[in-house]
Parts: structure tokens; sequence; C-alpha cells
């Protein structure tokens, strides 16, 4: 996924009421950017760290800059904005790079499922094929990283564990269900529930795949210009 219009570089000078960041561009003014990310952003939000802003031109927004990446050590990028990884499984599944979930002629987002009124991320079928089984996609955007290893979730997510009881109850109507770890950083080997943080989505997590949810993860290529899905990582959950 190309950015453009380019993005606007800066460096980050705080992250404050979870939704808001401080940012003085390379000009030196202080500009205040929306942040799209609930969690903690744990090793994403050091101040003083070169981070780049999408800008939108929508009269009606508050705040026109959007926050999107951090450069989180030297050369390293990191894709903070919870809302690109829907995109960019999306356009992955679309392109054909994800070999797990390839042959499904369609593709829908926010589709209303489920027991506890979800809307799940992706939903794949093929209307026109009546054997077909539906693929139910649930997408977590991960940016905690520890020696190589990235963790989810980065704060407790109440929400994050009541997707899995959904997909369980997928599995159980015949269908099938994924949960899929989108990184969107470079520098990692395998993903694993941050049991440490949050040990109810870890425990869920343990039970919807032994109930026969799918893990998929993949880690992401990150620049300026643009983010783009490639490498598939390992899930461990044990």
């Amino acid at each position: 996924m190309t950015f453009d219009p380019p993005l606007v570089e800066g460096r980050l000078l705080r992250r404050y009421k979870r939704f808001l960041a401080d940012v003085q561009l390379s000009g030196g003014e202080v500009i205040t950017a929306h942040t799209a990310n609930t969690g903690a952003m744990t090793g994403c939000a050091e101040p003083g760290r070169r981070v780049w802003l999408s800008r939108s031109d929508n009269p009606k927004r508050k705040y026109p800059y959007t926050w999107e990446l951090i450069e989180v050590r030297d050369g390293v990028l990191t894709g903070i904005n919870t809302q690109m990884s829907n995109l960019l499984v999306r356009e992955a599944i679309e392109q054909g790079r994800v070999a797990e979930l390839t042959g499904y002629a369609r593709v829908r987002s926010e589709v209303r499922y489920g027991e506890e009124k979800s809307r799940i991320d992706l939903l794949l079928d093929s209307p026109r094929d009546e054997k077909a089984i539906p693929c139910y996609i649930e997408v977590k955007n991960v940016t905690l990283v520890d020696e190589g290893v990235a963790r989810f979730p980065d704060a407790v997510s109440v929400r994050a564990s009541k997707h899995l009881r959904e997909l369980m109850s997928v599995v159980r109507a015949g269908r099938r269900a994924v949960i899929f770890f989108c990184v969107q950083r470079g520098d990692v080997r395998e993903v694993r529930p941050a049991d440490d943080i949050d040990p109810l989505y870890g425990e869920t997590l343990r039970k919807a795949v032994a109930c026969g949810v799918e893990c998929l993860a993949r880690a992401a290529d990150v620049s300026a210009r643009e983010i783009m899905l490639q490498r598939p990582l390992s899930v461990r959950v044990a």
C-alpha cells in the first residue's frame, strides 16, 4: 500500500489522551495529530523519535494529520495506525500473497455476525459456489516486539477475547475462522500471545486454536513510501 500523497516527517513530542500526539514538523511547526491506536504502544511512542504523518484535506476534521509511522530504532519503521491493518491484509489476500487464503471469489469487510453482535473484519466467500465454506478473518495489528518476538495484545483487551469466542462459534457452525496477526514492522521472527499483559487473551487464544481456529501472521516491509505485508511468521501459542 503506497502512501499517496507522501507522508510528512516530524519528531514526536508526546502522545496523550490515547488518541492525540504532539509532533514537531521538519519546518519547526508543532501540530497535534490523531493517533489511531487504542493500545499502550509500548516501545512505539518514545519522544524524540522520527515519525511520519498523513494529512487529510477534509475541512470537517479537527485534526488534519494522522500519525502513521515511527522509527522505533535506527532504520526500523513501524506502522502504528490500527486502521491500516485491515486494508493491508485485504490487499495481500486480493493480490494472492497469502497462500492459505486463496481461492475465494469475494472479500467483504465489516460484516455483522456472531452471538455477541460483532463485525468480522474480513469475510471471504464464493457466492456462486454453494459448496464453498466461508472464511471469517479477524485481523489484529501488532506493534509490540521483544527481541524479535511480536506479542499481542500490548494492553488488556476484553474486546480481543470476545472476538476469539466469536471465531470459535464460527468453527462450531462448520465454517472456517482465522485470526490474522498483522505485524507492521519487519524485525520479527514469530508471534506469541502476551500472557504477562493479558492472560485471559492468551488462555482464550489457546482454546480457540484447540477448537479449530487458524492462526496466520505476516510481517510487513515498512518505509515512508509504502507498507506491504510480505513475510510469513510462525505463531506460537504454547
